[in-house]
């Protein structure tokens, strides 16, 4: 019997849903609500594919990957965001996620990026230049990080009012 799916997500509903879903496709798969919780299933069922959202209840869902991958060197993690940003996406990738898709995402997406072995020129190159929205959304995110997740620091930074900050943080990202 092949491993179950791992679906680490704070959301109940979506955990939930999403394990539904995949046992409608015949895909066994437990889920995870925290990171303590995750790594306590990862050793328990030692999944090959597993499911992490990008923000664990404020606790950023990059940190876990080189735990898992440590638990099982072979799983094939797929990295779900709500906020997707450049910086992020280069970050979990750099950290052994297979694949970084943004929500919301269909069922089929997720299964398929567990078979890709890596992605096409096609899906990482977008036809039109971004915009000048979507370009501040990547800079911001990009010092956020830097800043290891401080809205404050991250401010002082880039010049602008902490609560300004905070506001285009709120708000979702442009499409590119």
């Amino acid at each position: 019997m092949t491993a179950p799916i791992l679906i680490i997500d704070d959301d109940p509903t979506f955990n939930a849903i999403l394990i539904r879903t995949l046992g409608r496709r015949q895909q066994s798969a437990v889920g995870a609500h925290s990171s303590e919780e995750a790594l306590q299933l990862a050793q328990q069922h030692q999944p090959s594919r597993i499911v992490l959202d990008l923000n664990l209840a404020g606790v950023s869902g990059l940190s876990l990957i080189p735990q898992l991958l440590d638990i099982n060197p072979q799983a094939r993690i797929v990295v779900l965001t709500g906020y997707g940003s450049i910086a992020t996406a280069v970050e979990a990738i750099k950290r052994g996620a297979t694949q970084y898709l943004a929500k919301p995402v269909e069922i089929e997406a997720i299964l398929s990026a567990f078979d890709d072995a890596e992605l096409s020129a096609s899906d990482s190159t977008p036809d039109e230049p971004l915009s000048v929205d979507r370009l501040e959304w990547e800079h911001i995110q990009r010092v956020l990080k830097e800043n290891d997740g401080n809205v404050s620091a991250t401010a002082r930074a880039l010049k602008m009012h902490r609560r300004t900050l905070q506001r285009k943080l709120a708000k979702h990202p442009v499409r590119a």
